[in-house]
């Protein structure tokens, strides 16, 4: 052991020993702060006692002393350098501190000296997965359950590295390992959910979040996603306590759901905002300082970044693709930056040819995606992922470019105060609840929603009864995601059965769950249950063409027809949409008025309730509506792409002249290009 600093009599050393003695035994029952005053009195006997020098930091790390405990560990490690608990605590404590290389040091070292110290491999896999070296961390995870098998938190991290990994059946393995040695192991419940709800097995999935609930209640966000599920099943048995909960405890900014299932939930534009902002202060806050923007060299063109993780045969995708092939090259280096799987279907590969610039990422940290972004000296970075599956909030926290737009893959706000702008028009946000977003809001002059036409749709003339639909009735649609049918908008749709007797609904193919669920509300509605059909999942290109054999898509509240609006409309087919107050429940009427249908907007359900047997009652009005929609298909500024272009490409341009004049963010309007 080494010494620093003076010598030390007998004396001293035995009232120091004495003192860190009485120290450390109330730091085991709690008393935290009385052992911290008996700690300091111990190392001013003796200022180079190791164990007081350690334990003080550990506990000033316990209370959230971060600076003066890495001060105090790495003081330890001069007096001892080769104490490897004191290396793997000092380890946790950078790598909280975001210092990751250092952090990665002390685990190494400590390995290096005992290569068995199972703590330290698995937080060294901890760290590894943190920065998204997942097979790194899951050779950690196995070494240490070699050298410990009951070791029931590695196996549960080596399920979180295999769950990231997209190796879902492996990481239900694991974390069932991990519940076996440890049968209260709640976060092991949780998060095998999470895995059999990324594999479709829903009713294991709630059974694994009920689990975990009924051990630990206050676990973060999971009430909000154990109903997210039940609503992916509609299962609605428990709805409204569960519903009442989850709002009443996001209302008291409690950390009861996640942003994006909440937005399936509730039209408040309030409680949408507070939970993305809670999420985001908790997992992805504002850095203290981020490192300023080097002079740049003056460039001919904006160069603009745009991020997403779902540059793939993807909702979002769909809708923008055709976006980046209409940007002015003349005026825009247009760069991509995927962090999703490179699936090399289609639509990945004219993404790929789309853009001038297009950077693979998956696979890099969130610091060296911050490094190759500001290298490239972005002028407006674009985050087509929000609060969804595979988003990098931290990315932007850092500040990847001096201007930051969310845009399109989150239909809401982000709660980020490093989010300068939000895309969006006059319908989807209105002067009213514009302060529910956190972002200043750019007004495009129609949709908001990029639409091309180069969808493609399958030269194949379906029949109703090659779909086993029947011939002779009206046939009402909706082939939204299940988690979007509320029991509210269930009761809408059946009375609008009732009131159309020959008429059936279909919808877009379940679980086995889901249809018996959906069935057997229909039949307590008073409707039968052979009234509803269930289309399976075919290609993108067939389903779009299937589509035309229905006659009038009911939609969804207060989660709207997004991308399925477009669909349906592009093929011509009449959507008939009821609007709410939030973002969400607004998407349809942003279409329908880009495309000159105001006539198929309503305000509330009894208005949407007679508008459709309305509609479906009076074969002229119905037919006249579809003439109108396949003539304003290719004329109206919905499926404009290069006009939508020009406008996003103007505002681009004004804020960044905003800013290059030292004017702050404001919300604007930009004027129609056309």
């Amino acid at each position: 052991m080494a010494s620093i600093g003076r010598e030390v009599s007998a004396v001293d050393a035995m009232k120091a020993h004495s003192r860190f003695q009485e120290a450390f035994a109330l730091h085991q029952q709690g008393d935290l702060k009385e052992a911290r005053v008996l700690y300091e009195r111990a190392l001013k006997w003796q200022p180079n006692h190791f164990d007081a020098c350690h334990m003080l930091a550990t506990l000033l790390y316990q209370t959230g002393q971060l600076d003066r405990a890495e001060a105090l560990f790495a003081k330890a490690l001069k007096i001892d350098p080769e104490a490897t608990f004191a290396l793997n605590n000092f380890g946790n404590l950078l790598q909280d501190l975001k210092k990751y290389k250092a952090a990665l040091v002390c685990f190494d070292k400590a390995l290096a000296i005992d290569a068995r110290y199972v703590e330290a491999h698995n937080n060294r896999g901890d760290l590894l997965q943190h920065i998204g070296r997942w097979s790194e961390a899951l050779e950690s995870y196995e070494r240490a359950i070699t050298l410990s098998p009951k070791y029931a938190a590695a196996h549960y991290n080596r399920g979180n590295a295999l769950g990231m990994m997209g190796r879902f059946e492996e990481a239900i393995a694991s974390h069932t390992v991990a519940i076996e040695i440890d049968p209260q192991y709640a976060q092991a419940y949780m998060n095998r959910g999470n895995a059999q709800n990324e594999l479709g097995q829903l009713a294991q999935a709630v059974e694994s979040f009920d689990r975990a609930i009924h051990l630990a209640p206050d676990i973060p966000y999971l009430l909000g996603t154990r109903l997210h599920v039940n609503m992916q099943m509609c299962d609605w048995r428990h709805y409204q306590e569960r519903l009442a909960t989850v709002l009443a405890a996001v209302k008291n900014d409690q950390p009861a759901s996640l942003p994006f299932p909440l937005l399936a939930l509730t039209s408040d534009s309030d409680l949408q905002q507070r939970a993305a902002q809670h999420w985001i202060r908790t997992t992805h806050p504002s850095p203290k300082q981020t490192l300023p923007f080097a002079k740049r060299t003056p460039k001919d063109r904006l160069r603009i970044g745009y991020f997403s993780a779902d540059f793939k045969q993807h909702p979002v995708a769909q809708l923008i693709a055709g976006l980046f092939e209409a940007h002015d090259r003349a005026k825009f280096e247009v760069y991509a930056f995927s962090s999703g799987p490179d699936t090399g279907d289609a639509m990945r590969l004219r993404l790929e040819q789309g853009f001038e610039h297009f950077i693979d990422v998956k696979a890099e940290t969130d610091a060296q995606l911050i490094a190759r972004a500001r290298a490239l000296e972005l002028d407006i970075a674009i985050d087509l992922s929000g609060l969804t599956t595979g988003c990098r909030p931290s990315v932007f926290a850092a500040r990847v470019a001096p201007l930051q737009i969310n845009y399109l893959g989150h239909p809401g706000t982000m709660g980020a105060p490093y989010m300068d702008y939000i895309l969006a028009d006059t319908t989807i946000i209105t002067p009213e609840t514009e302060p529910y977003f956190s972002e200043k809001v750019i007004y495009l002059p129609h949709s908001y929603q990029p639409n091309d036409r180069r969808r493609d749709v399958s030269s194949h003339v379906f029949t109703r009864a090659e779909l086993g639909l029947p011939t002779d009735v009206f046939v009402f649609c909706c082939f939204n995601n299940n988690f979007k049918i509320t029991p509210e908008t269930f009761d809408h749709w059946m009375s609008i059965l009732r009131g159309v007797p020959n008429s059936v609904l279909w919808l877009l193919k379940a679980s086995a769950h889901t249809e018996d669920n959906l069935r057997r509300e229909a039949t307590n509605r008073g409707v039968s249950a052979d009234r509803l059909f269930f289309a399976p999942k075919l290609p993108m290109d067939q389903h779009l063409a299937r589509q035309q054999c229905a006659d009038l898509f009911l939609d969804t509240l207060p989660y709207n027809a997004h991308t399925t609006t477009s669909d349906a409309l592009w093929v011509g087919l009449p959507v008939l949409t009821c609007m709410g107050e939030a973002f969400t429940s607004r998407v349809a009427a942003s279409l329908l008025r880009a495309i000159d249908l105001p006539e198929l907007i309503t305000t509330d359900g009894q208005a949407f309730e007679a508008r459709a047997i309305e509609l479906a009652t009076d074969p002229t009005q119905l037919n006249a509506l579809r003439d109108r929609l396949a003539v304003n298909r290719m004329q109206a500024p919905l499926f404009d792409i290069e006009r939508l272009a020009r406008s996003i490409e103007s505002a681009y341009q004004q804020v960044h002249a905003r800013r290059q004049a030292g004017q702050p963010p404001v919300s604007l309007h930009i004027a129609d290009t056309h």
